[in-house]
């Protein structure tokens, strides 16, 4: 059996758990041994009945002393087991699995793992246990046994049988892309070892060696690929000179933090290094990000070049053509917009304009890559929130010119240990400061009791002159205790707010559409929009005072500081309100941290390290393949050797090592077409 068969070669794997198996997103042999355990437990030691306690959980070996008994009550179908070993007697408790009765015979010897013991009766019960008959004893018994990702239709019995069955019927080797001086140098073990042991450890010490190793490889197989479509060496020599000594003492009618001005001083002595820029700026919203491109922006244009800034939406196109040609106009700076939504008239001219020259500050959508835009002197590309784009489309905008400097922006704070994986190949500048002035939004996380009264707190806010948005989680309810766009929304018309102006806005709906209610809402023709995520990033209506998120526990933190970000962007006081009815350990210990604090960077440390890589940003919307077994938080050790190994075999080249050149372009390819 070799690893691209697919899993109905395996013995009991028919169609319909191939199905269940699809949801975990495994097709092939190779996907099942990929598919790491999330947990383990210590079945090694067997407690004697005697000496287990109550409301704790226990392994025992135990023999079935008499017939086992089905009951019902309450609805519920109990099947009860009575054993016993040396020590006393037992009672074991299972519900609605009627069919075990004939499972168990009297004199059967049985191991049961890990189950929670209570009482009834005066008499002590282990509840729901697994279970294995020492006649047909395997991997689960008497041992560190995985505990898996799982889904309905799988049990977690079922795929560690199916897993050792395919550890024990592959034909081919593991062929070791690391050659054995990488694995003596990074003290690695072998790759065959390390799939066994971390499915099934010898031991603790096996364990711990096996995960090394695994993490180690994918960590440098997803370095390698990002630097293979970013390109090895970020010290591209450059033609493009631009002069940092120009006046940019710009009116922005604020003074500039210490924050701004020390990331400005970075990127001027960027500009005279006699490489390509290639420089991150992270920054709270409304941290002045955009006045820092803006500066740089200037510079470029001064010393003769054009700067181009590209955006993730129209939305946030506008925003920043409208804001740069308020200030550039007056300094004699011509500013043009290109994006998907304009007349063939207008884009024909504005592609004129860039072509030419005459356009010298150029906004855009990801329309500004495209082959027919060509620039006649481009010196500096600005992408913003850079986390939209995937790394190709980056790579893409860069080589429009001669190695012109990049700049990218950020407003999603993101931890340093990520930072390294999405932008290993960029300098990093942070802008840890807002601007003076700027009101802290007041947080509140409540359950659903108190949705009557952000009503009319919502309605007194309007009545003030102020708006409001409400954020749903779906479009469409996935289940009754989920609010969604489309129902929430007429609900709201119905009783909540009626007589208010209300409407909604979501992903499935056209672009001028969007576009349109956006524009209402800004123009305060709309007081309260029910919208999902898409107003993330790129709306900025000062006059909207109060955010409500509906069912906060489905949003990671990160993105709930994004939403939040949404307000206060005016001299009113705003307000956020997080709703959630959910009792989950880990949804109070976020939710507490949105209401203790606003620091963008300490909420995306937790949240990387509550919810980890793939939904910290989402894998499809941001082109990072989620991890499988790394932890970009616990792991920062291996994530510091893998990138040191990326780099140098990325400059040596790994032509002939053929099982990496294919797994690297295997990777490469998801995370382009991301």
């Amino acid at each position: 059996m070799k690893l691209d068969d697919n899993i109905t070669k395996l013995k009991n794997i028919g169609e319909t758990r191939a199905l269940a198996f699809k949801a975990l997103s495994i097709y092939t042999i190779g996907d099942l041994i990929t598919h790491y355990p999330r947990d383990y437990e210590d079945r090694s030691k067997i407690t004697d009945i005697t000496e287990i306690e109550l409301d704790e959980k226990y392994v025992i070996k135990a023999t079935f002393y008499k017939e086992c008994e089905v009951l019902r009550a309450r609805g519920m179908i109990i099947t009860k087991g009575f054993v016993k070993d040396k020590t006393g007697t037992l009672e074991i408790v299972w519900f609605n699995q009627p069919y075990l009765k004939n499972t168990f015979k009297a004199g059967s010897d049985v191991y049961f793992f890990i189950g929670k013991v209570s009482e009834k009766n005066g008499k002590k019960q282990m509840i729901s246990p697994d279970f294995e008959k020492e006649s047909e004893i395997s991997l689960n018994a008497s041992r560190i046994v995985p505990i898996y990702p799982a889904t309905n239709g799988l049990t977690q019995k079922l795929l560690r049988k199916t897993i050792a069955d395919s550890l024990n019927q592959i034909s081919e080797e593991y062929e070791d892309f690391l050659a054995d001086d990488i694995l003596k140098k990074y003290d690695l073990c072998a790759k065959s070892y390390a799939v066994k042991n971390i499915h099934f450890p010898e031991n603790n010490e096996a364990f711990f060696k096996a995960r090394k190793r695994l993490v180690f490889e994918e960590f440098f197989v997803l370095l390698l690929a990002l630097l293979k479509i970013k390109g090895v060496s970020k010290d591209e020599a450059t033609s493009v000179f631009i002069n940092n000594n120009f006046d940019t003492n710009i009116n922005f009618g604020y003074e500039l933090t210490n924050a701004q001005k020390k990331v400005i001083s970075e990127i001027k002595h960027d500009f005279k290094a006699g490489h390509a820029m290639c420089r991150l700026v992270q920054g709270d919203v409304g941290s002045g990000k955009t006045a820092v491109s803006l500066i740089a922006a200037y510079l470029a244009i001064k010393s003769g070049y054009q700067a181009a800034i590209m955006a993730p939406t129209e939305v946030l196109a506008r925003q920043h053509f409208e804001g740069f040609a308020e200030i550039f106009k007056p300094l004699g700076v011509n500013t043009v917009m290109l994006s998907g939504s304009m007349k063939k008239k207008d884009k024909d001219f504005a592609l004129a304009e860039i072509a030419s020259g005459d356009a010298q500050m150029i906004v855009g959508t990801h329309s500004l890559i495209q082959d027919r835009v060509e620039f006649e002197n481009l010196g500096l590309v600005v992408t913003d929130e850079q986390h939209r784009f995937g790394v190709l489309q980056r790579k893409t905008f860069s080589k429009k010119g001669e190695f012109p400097h990049v700049l990218v922006m950020s407003a999603t704070p993101i931890p340093r240990t990520l930072a390294l994986v999405l932008y290993g190949d960029l300098d990093i500048s942070i802008i840890n400061e807002m601007p003076p002035g700027r009101q802290k939004i007041e947080t509140f996380a409540v359950n659903s009791s108190y949705r009557n009264r952000i009503f009319e707190f919502i309605k007194k806010e309007v009545d003030a002159g102020s708006q409001a948005y409400i954020i749903c989680s779906s479009i469409e309810n996935d289940t009754e205790n989920i609010k969604s766009v489309l129902n929430y929304t007429e609900e709201i018309k119905q009783s909540g707010l009626n007589g208010y102006s209300v409407a909604c806005l979501h992903g499935r709906m056209k672009q001028s559409e969007k576009e349109e209610i956006m524009d209402k809402f800004a123009r305060n023709e709309i007081s309260v929009l029910v919208a999902t995520t898409v107003v993330e990033v790129g709306v900025n209506v000062p006059n909207a005072t109060i955010m409500v998120i509906e069912n906060a526990e489905r949003f990671g933190l990160s993105q709930l500081h994004q939403l939040r970000g949404r307000v206060g962007r005016g001299k009113k006081q705003s307000y956020c309100v997080l709703v959630s009815d959910s009792k989950g350990e880990t949804t109070k210990k976020r939710l507490k941290a949105m209401v203790d604090t606003t620091d963008g960077f300490l909420l995306s440390e937790l949240d990387l390290k509550l919810r980890g890589t793939g939904d910290f940003f989402g894998t499809r919307q941001h082109g990072l393949i989620e991890l499988k077994i790394g932890n970009l938080y616990k792991d920062t050790k291996e994530l510091a050797i893998a990138q040191e190994l990326a780099k140098e075999m990325a400059l040596k080249g790994i032509e002939g090592n053929e099982k990496l050149v294919g797994t690297v372009k295997s990777l490469m390819d998801k995370l382009t077409k991301s």
